[in-house]
């Protein structure tokens, strides 16, 4: 179960005291009146009760529906301890290998002399985690948090009559945290079905079914608190916040609606201590179905890939760029292998639709292309140099390992001399900036792919750029999406904008190991 701090507020009662001894007539008469007929007085200024205000009547039925369907998961981890004894685990290649080898090789042979105790077999240690999980197909699927069952050499399903069964695990994904589980029953289970989560809304009755700290079959309620909730916990974070308690273990059991429909995968808790403060989260199940889909299928997921690298647009970018309004995704880079590039996406560009739907903010971007069928073409409208134009792309397929790039080692320089003329310091917009050469790569350990642009070798702490967190090492590589070869064509860019009356300057910033970002800065 995912825990995130907050502070923690105790309850606190509240006592009338009493106003004194002395009641006059008048008073005595006015609290009559109210013990008597305080139903009516009082009605009419709260006026008429929504339905269901208090809840419903009973969720008797509901939980007796749908709970021999919510299963216990146990899952146990097993390791070995390669060396008795508590031998140290050396790194390889060391000098003293051999010698190692030899004294634990004869030590555990017992040949360490006459004091040294007996050899002892090698132990095994075991590691243990419960969680919920619910079957949704009758001959033994079940589905489970990928976090309750990662790295588990052995997974066991426990119903409510108490059967147990083994599981074999057909697939998980990490990024929206779901495993598919597959058991061989005598019978058939029973099972419940998803329901449609996008008809969710803020004050809808849920109930959560699952195995909090181990104690079993549990039922809790509550309503859906919000929407659309990222608690940064991945790349495609969309969660129901609901205040159905739900602590340890709860974990991969279901939200279920008024219909007994499974709407959400119970998933995280906000806590300062691990149990329930009413702010559970649960991922809906229109996030999750496509993924389980892919998992029985394939045994792994098939996302879409755009190749592009992404970031927020705020209010000065929104400005910068005249957008007129924040809304879109700002694109930092293309993949050099991937769709994006090849259809001609650029660094600067804000993407505004995907396939026909609008981009409000760039973390709905990832979870839209995500859910996209791998080589269909898509259309992408996005904004360029204030124009608006269309590419039709087509997605790639999102691997876990494209991101691992070989490092790029420093070609050698000629030596560590100063700066030539070209790399002459030059201040503005409260950093100081000296030329990208090989000493200043060294220095600031610069990858060969960041290829031009101008080095940040001091930065004031009030300064704007302070604020957005550009450090010295960082490389200015556009200012306005126009590329700078010299620290003097910083300032000469400013100067311009100044005198063309804009209010701040767009920069595109890439650290060390060639991750870019756009970086508005107001002029002081």
């Amino acid at each position: 179960m995912g825990l995130f701090k907050t502070a923690r507020r105790d309850a606190t009662a509240f006592a009338a005291g009493g106003s004194g001894p002395h009641i006059s007539a008048c008073s005595m008469l006015a609290m009559a009146a109210v013990l008597i007929f305080g139903a009516a007085a009082i009605a009419p200024v709260l006026g008429p009760q929504p339905a269901f205000a208090k809840g419903p009547d009973s969720l008797a039925d509901l939980a007796a529906d749908v709970s021999d369907a919510v299963v216990n998961i146990s899952a146990t981890q097993t390791m070995d301890e390669k060396r008795p004894g508590g031998a140290p685990q050396l790194e390889p290649g060391t000098p003293f290998d051999d010698l190692f080898e030899e004294f634990f090789r004869r030590r555990q042979q017992g040949q360490g002399g006459p004091d040294q105790p007996a050899p002892r077999a090698p132990r095994e240690r075991k590691s243990n985690s419960l969680g919920s999980g619910f079957v949704v197909d009758p001959s033994g699927i079940i589905i489970t948090n990928n976090h309750v069952i990662a790295d588990a050499n052995d997974v066991t399903v426990i119903f409510t009559d108490g059967q147990k069964l083994k599981a074999e695990v057909l697939g998980k994904d990490s990024k929206v945290d779901v495993a598919v589980l597959k058991v061989k029953p005598d019978k058939p289970l029973k099972a419940v079905k998803f329901g449609d989560s996008d008809k969710m809304r803020v004050g809808d009755w849920v109930i959560a079914v699952g195995n909090p700290f181990g104690l079993g079959g549990t039922v809790t309620a509550g309503i859906i608190s919000a929407l659309k909730r990222n608690i940064d916990s991945g790349p495609y974070d969309n969660y129901f916040q609901t205040d159905a308690a739900i602590n340890k273990g709860n974990s991969g059991g279901p939200l279920f609606n008024m219909a007994g429909e499974v709407v959400g995968i119970n998933t995280a808790i906000l806590s300062p201590s691990g149990g329930s403060i009413g702010i559970g989260f649960s991922t809906p199940a229109a996030t999750v179905t496509p993924v389980i889909d892919q998992l029985q299928k394939f045994g792994e997921t098939r996302r879409g890939w755009l190749g592009v690298r992404i970031q927020n647009v705020d209010d000065t970018i929104a400005e910068t760029l005249n957008l007129g309004a924040v809304r879109g995704a700002l694109v930092a880079g293309t993949d050099d292998k991937g769709p994006a590039k090849a259809a001609g996406i650029e660094a600067g560009d804000v993407i505004l639709k995907f396939d026909g739907v609008p981009i409000k903010e760039s973390h709905d971007l990832p979870k839209i292309v995500a859910s996209a069928p791998v080589g269909k073409d898509v259309e992408v409208v996005l904004l360029r140099q204030g124009k608006e134009i269309t590419k039709t792309i087509k997605l790639g397929r999102l691997e876990d390992n494209e991101k691992q790039k070989a490092a790029l080692t420093v070609k050698p320089g000629d030596d560590d001399k100063p700066p030539a003329a070209n790399a002459s310091v030059e201040r503005a917009l409260g950093m100081a900036f000296s030329g990208l050469s090989e000493s200043a790569r060294r220095k600031y350990s610069i990858k060969q792919s960041v290829a031009a642009g101008v080095i940040v070798t001091d930065v004031e702490p009030e300064s704007g750029a302070a604020e957005k967190h550009i450090q010295p090492g960082d490389v200015i590589m556009e200012i306005n999406q126009e590329p700078v070869k010299e620290p003097a064509d910083v300032a000469k860019k400013v100067a311009k904008l100044k005198d063309d009356g804009k209010k701040s300057a767009l920069l595109l910033v890439a650290n060390g190991q060639g991750e870019m970002r756009f970086v508005a800065l107001p002029f002081p």
